[in-house]
């Protein structure tokens, strides 16, 4: 017999047992827990990715980039249809914010009208006010009441990755081009995007490799879609010592990095391969979902889905790193009742964690060396 199990039916089974435990002290009855159980298991497992296996495949977002091949660097903005409630979690010891305090859930605003990613360290931030500009001068953005002339404040959490020592022209002087990338980005938004060397993953290096952008999704049984967004500018390494073998493999979807599989991935404890190479890096991330949550549970899965940069990169959460992760509901459905919501978070927040890893592994095996360049891309490997 076969007694292995893999980390879906694990889900599975956890969110059956949870459930029925529920059901038994509520109904104490069989039945009422046989179909918990029941419920609840086939829930749990993911069937597929979406149409696109993209982060737009949750409904109501879209993503949009722009890059600038000289100065190689770019910038990703996420944007939803609506404002959207969201919550981060910064793990990484370098992080370069703006706005991430205003997502605390005892602060006022609890939606935002988007959230920016982008290369240039420190010089990214002006990513933000292009965009912030561009959706005050058309009204949107948050205001206690309407008033003529009075534009509104857009709400836009930022990350950057560190960029600057990558080969790019960065005598930009006094004007860096981070807040013209930035209007670009959103002007440019759209379901469809580009992966690999694109947007703030442009200029992006990791674990001594090609770094870049990455995206992918999942869609439980249920009909839950979850969706994950990196920029990849990691210390550590996609990949294993000695070969291409991806550390996400293990949940690996329709061959979606080269279904190479899991034979021969292991690393020795102190042996990296071609990372550690310590300089500034980081890995930027968003996750989303289409059924409605409070900014507190968003909270959870943004912790939660720090896993999932775990699994994928090796080491991660460095003093180096700038590693932050966002999540955010577009409230396009509402969850099941007979689903207690910690359940529910459970759920997300692994299926996040799964799905942020092979958004991870997707950036690496996208991405193509930059002209010139000295760092090779996982392709050319």
């Amino acid at each position: 017999m076969n007694t292995k199990m893999n980390r879906r039916d694990l889900l599975g089974t956890l969110a059956a047992v949870t459930t029925t435990g529920f059901a038994m002290s509520v109904a104490g009855k069989s039945k009422t827990a046989a179909a918990a159980q029941s419920t609840a298991g086939a829930a749990a497992r993911v069937s597929r990715t979406g149409s696109r296996n993209l982060i737009t495949d949750v409904a109501g977002l879209q993503v949009g980039h722009a890059e600038d091949a000289d100065v190689r660097t770019g910038v990703t903005v996420i944007v939803p249809d609506q404002a959207a409630v969201a919550a981060c979690d910064v793990r990484g010891g370098g992080p370069a914010t703006r706005e991430t305090d205003a997502l605390s859930p005892e602060n006022l605003v609890q939606e935002v009208d988007g959230i920016v990613f982008s290369g240039g360290s420190v010089y990214g931030m002006a990513a933000a006010d292009g965009v912030a500009a561009w959706m005050g001068a058309r009204g949107r953005g948050f205001s206690m009441r309407a008033t003529p002339g009075i534009p509104p404040s857009p709400i836009l959490p930022t990350a950057c990755l560190y960029d600057l020592a990558n080969g790019g022209n960065k005598a930009w002087g006094e004007e860096p081009p981070y807040r013209k990338l930035g209007v670009e980005a959103l002007e440019a938004a759209a379901a469809e995007f580009a992966l690999g060397t694109a947007g703030a993953g442009y200029g992006a290096n990791s674990g001594g490799l090609k770094g870049g952008l990455g995206s992918a999704s999942a869609v439980s049984g249920d009909g839950i879609t979850v969706g994950a967004l990196a920029a990849v500018n990691s210390l550590g390494s996609a990949i294993a010592p000695g070969g291409k073998l991806f550390w996400a493999a293990p949940v690996e979807l329709n061959s979606e990095f080269g279904g190479l599989g899991t034979a021969g991935l292991k690393a020795g404890p102190e042996d990296y391969g071609r990372a550690m190479q310590p300089r500034a890096n980081t890995t930027l991330a968003c996750i989303a979902t289409d059924v409605a949550l409070t900014r507190v549970e968003l909270q959870r899965i943004a912790i939660m889905a720090q896993d999932g940069l775990a699994r994928a990169l090796r080491p991660a959460h460095a003093p180096f790193d700038g590693d932050v992760v966002f999540a955010l509901s577009t409230a396009q459905q509402e969850a099941s009742k007979e689903l207690p919501r910690s359940v529910l978070v459970t759920r997300l927040g692994a299926l996040a964690a799964d799905t942020l890893a092979r958004a991870i592994a997707r950036a690496i095996y996208e991405a193509t060396a930059l002209p010139g360049s000295e760092v090779p891309a996982w392709r050319d490997l």
